[in-house]
């Protein structure tokens, strides 16, 4: 995953009430800072065209409807119609409607907040296993050397058997059914053959894991230390990402952007937890 730029996302509302609750709530928290995202925009529409138009391309869209049968009917609505066009959709319940006097920017920040480590935390379970396919990889490899020490034996012996026939035509006769059998078996490995060193060639290019130092990555991401190591092996122990192994002080990932995602994600679980915390 390319993390060289923020998260872009976009915030889907009923009217333009909303787009004021909205704003007023996103002054009292810095969603670059906390989450490496960006609100590049909130829609207020209850039309499908004009949503589709002004979301496409965002990586996460959040759905901020009333709690009332009529916000629900209409967030099920956009999510089925922008499934496919965005990265990921989430609803978020604005927490009394549409009485600006009356709605608290906190509530609606912490539901922003909540939303968007929801996304987060589900986007994990689209990472692939990467184990397995090494171990894929690795069969391949194998099933590949032996077709091709079965390809070389198998040309050896068609020439073998070409120069045979040329010794005389009853020779000859006799062979060919043989030589014919043995040419169809080639065609067929040699279909495999292809086949399977397109599948090798593919896996090849897939990446291995990486491995990197936690305290160091977390310093050049995050400009300070991690407070307690073990606090983030908790959160990955609990959670279980595929692809993401952590212990000794170091964290194995796809790519150095798949780690540092991943402790950016590890991060905010622990600022909602911390704040949680206070709030209690």
């Amino acid at each position: 995953m390319d993390n060289k730029g923020p998260v872009d996302v976009r915030i889907i509302v009923e009217g333009a009430s909303d787009v004021e609750s909205v704003s007023r709530a996103l002054q009292r928290v810095s969603l670059g800072a906390k989450y490496h995202i960006t609100i590049s925009s909130i829609v207020p529409t209850t039309s499908l065209e004009i949503a589709m138009r002004a979301v496409e391309g965002a990586d996460i869209v959040l759905i901020a409807t009333d709690v009332d049968q009529t916000g629900r009917e209409l967030a099920d609505k956009f999510r089925e119609a922008l499934k496919g066009h965005v990265g990921h959709i989430e609803r978020m319940k604005l927490p009394y409607g549409h009485d600006v006097e009356y709605l608290d920017p906190d509530l609606i920040r912490e539901e922003i907040e909540n939303a968007i480590i929801r996304a987060g935390l589900q986007t994990l379970s689209s990472v692939k296993n990467l184990r397995n396919m090494k171990e894929s990889l690795e069969e391949c490899q194998e099933r590949l050397n032996e077709l091709i020490a079965e390809n070389s034996t198998l040309r050896d012996e068609n020439i073998k058997l070409l120069a045979e026939v040329e010794d005389g035509e009853r020779e000859a006769e006799s062979l060919k059914g043989e030589i014919r059998g043995l040419e169809e078996k080639l065609k067929v490995l040699e279909e495999d053959y292809s086949r399977l060193k397109t599948r090798f060639s593919e896996l090849e290019d897939k990446e291995l894991l990486e491995t990197f130092s936690i305290g160091e990555l977390w310093s050049e991401t995050f400009g300070e230390e991690p407070d307690d190591p073990e606090k983030i092996y908790f959160v990955t122990d609990h959670i279980k990402p595929e692809g993401i192994i952590l212990g000794q002080g170091f964290i194995a990932a796809p790519s150095r952007e798949d780690a540092v995602e991943w402790l950016r994600i590890v991060k905010s679980a622990l600022v909602f937890t911390e704040t949680d915390d206070e709030s209690s």
